[in-house]
């Protein structure tokens, strides 16, 4: 099974050409810390996602047994749009797929 070291980011429709990019908080530098490809934000390595949690570890957390610390690197994009600073937050990184 071939893990890809690569993560991409999708950009949405109304994201204009001009925008900055945020991975836990921390700016990222174009050219260092990530590329664009067309429509894309490509990062050079894989981005942690926490992912679904099962029955017995949301039980385990409602009971209070135990927490959840795994990692998850969000990922937001800043952009000015009429005047007015927005944020689009959620985004879903993919493996990165050179096809």
């Amino acid at each position: 099974m071939k893990v890809s070291q690569r993560t991409r980011i999708e950009l949405p429709e109304h994201v204009p050409s001009v925008f900055d990019v945020y991975v836990g908080g921390v700016r990222q530098v174009p050219g260092r810390d990530f590329e664009l490809e067309g429509r894309s934000v490509v990062f050079p390595r894989p981005l942690a996602q926490e992912g679904k949690l099962g029955f017995w570890r949301w039980a385990s957390m409602w009971l209070g047994i135990a927490g959840t610390y795994r990692k998850h690197e969000a990922v937001d994009l800043v952009y000015e749009a009429d005047g007015r600073r927005e944020v689009e937050t959620g985004l879903q990184p993919q493996p990165y797929d050179s096809e």
